[in-house]
């Protein structure tokens, strides 16, 4: 822990109320400082830390009632020693400083250690006790039921991860946690699925089991499908099976994958897997997004890692923060583990690129897109097996907003034999191509009546494009 002494302008100055520990400011104990003050008694600086979320601001770890007297007495600069906590929780820091002059009180030791261990479930009894000047007993009293809540949380994660076939090496790696403790969690297992089976073998649906035990809807299908074949899941699901190479979806089955720009239908998925996997096989999703691949495979039991460049350990643990650098691409797996099917689904050039993180592929030129991703079909070839599929999905780019048809150029388009040619290029060779076209209903009336008038073509074409290797 280091710490600077300086003056700043009191402004810069904020009283964080969720590092603060207290219930409140005490009026009496800011006249007494205000009083000091004025009288010229010497006062420590108060102790702040940068705001993590505000530039030029500082917030207050300790010394709130003498920044109110502060300002009580109209000071416009106030000194203040600086702290970096390296690591330290800035709320039990600032509890820990609390106690010394004035000790909490019931309420708010009880308070401060239940945000303490919400903010971080791995800190200890103790840890937080010696903060608050509490006994470990009574901390745990404090936070029986948020640890209860949060051990059962992360059962289900490490349950989810489980199921789609993420070691254990893994998982533990993803929580920063022992792979022994990693094992104890896995041997609660059998007893969960015992609790959620036994309500489906009663007659309740899969909503009113997910909702009765907080599970998501694919897990519980995973559980509820157990030992069927790929036909019978497609049944219980109310899917229909296409036998042609025209897959039409008229919207995604909102049951799989999360509110997402660009998400696939999950029932298109599951013609992947039907067609091109087999149960028990490993599914590669390099840029899993809203999650509709994994929660797929979880339905059809599939094992599938997943990876993305936005990290959501809390609603999404199975899909690991992954960035692909252009400049340097690694595949993420590395050892002897190699897919049975990569399902890679990219960010259509700059359709929705609005919508997606500025470091993403959208943002980049066309020439540099293409560039990409033949690179990555290169890397994914050479950690392919010889069975390995690749099902791409994508669609045609073409800038054809307020341009008429007839004067659209070529040059600004990246059409289906782009991506049939990079692939090549890469050691791929398609041996199928199914049209899997977006919704027309995207187009509102008064677009479309636009549209026509000026004479464009709009595109709702895309493609799956399934590869071998050569």
């Amino acid at each position: 822990m280091a710490k600077t002494t300086r003056t700043v302008p009191i402004t810069q100055i904020i009283l964080d109320e969720e590092i603060y520990p207290r219930s409140g400011v005490y009026p009496k104990r800011v006249s007494m400082f205000a009083e000091n003050m004025r009288d010229g008694f010497e006062i420590d600086p108060i102790e702040v830390q940068i705001h993590p979320d505000y530039i030029e601001k500082y917030r207050i770890l300790d010394g709130a009632h003498r920044w109110h007297a502060y300002k009580e007495i109209g000071a416009t600069e106030i000194p203040v020693h600086i702290i970096t906590l390296d690591g330290l929780d800035p709320l039990l820091y600032a509890a820990q400083k609390a106690i010394g002059p004035l000790q909490l009180s019931e309420e708010e030791a009880r308070t401060t250690a239940r945000r303490a261990y919400e903010n971080n479930p791995r800190l200890t009894s103790f840890e937080i006790g010696q903060a608050i000047g509490r006994s470990r007993q009574t901390v745990d009293a404090y936070i029986a039921d948020l640890r209860a809540s949060f051990q059962m949380d992360l059962d289900l994660k490490i349950f989810r991860m489980n199921r789609l076939g993420i070691s254990q090496e893994r998982i533990a790696m993803r929580f920063d946690a022992l792979q022994r403790t990693i094992s104890n969690h896995l041997a609660k297992m059998p007893e969960l699925a015992n609790l959620l089976n036994t309500d489906l073998s009663r007659g309740f649906t899969v909503v009113q089991v997910a909702e009765k035990h907080g599970w998501t809807e694919p897990m519980v299908w995973s559980l509820s499908l157990e030992g069927k074949d790929d036909l019978e899941r497609f049944k219980e699901l109310n899917w229909g099976l296409r036998t042609w190479d025209l897959w039409n979806w008229n919207d995604c089955d909102k049951r799989f994958g999360d509110d997402w720009p660009g998400r696939i239908p999950a029932q298109m998925i599951a013609h992947i897997l039907y067609y091109f996997s087999h149960q028990g096989g490993l599914v590669i999703d390099p840029m899993a997004g809203g999650g509709v691949v994994a929660d797929t495979c979880l339905a059809f039991n599939r094992k599938c890692w997943s990876f993305d460049m936005e990290d959501r350990p809390d609603t999404r643990p199975e899909i690991e923060p992954y960035f692909w650098d252009f400049d340097d691409l690694k595949w993420p797996i590395k050892g002897k583990t190699k897919p049975n099917l990569i399902i890679f689904d990219p960010p259509y050039f700059k359709k929705q690129s609005n919508n997606y993180d500025p470091d993403a592929i959208s943002g980049l030129s066309k020439e540099q897109y293409l560039e990409f991703l033949e690179s990555f079909f290169a890397l994914a070839h050479q950690n392919a097996k010889k069975s390995t599929r690749i099902a791409f999905v994508n669609a045609d780019w073409r800038d054809f907003q307020n341009t008429p048809a007839d004067n659209e150029i070529r040059v600004n388009s990246i059409l289906i034999n782009d991506y049939l040619r990079i692939l090549n290029q890469s050691g791929w060779q398609e041996t199928h191509i199914f049209q899997a076209p977006l919704s027309s209903e995207r187009f509102k009336a008064n677009v479309v009546s636009a549209m026509q008038k000026k004479r464009i073509i709009g595109v709702t074409s895309r493609y799956i494009i399934i590869s071998k290797k050569k």
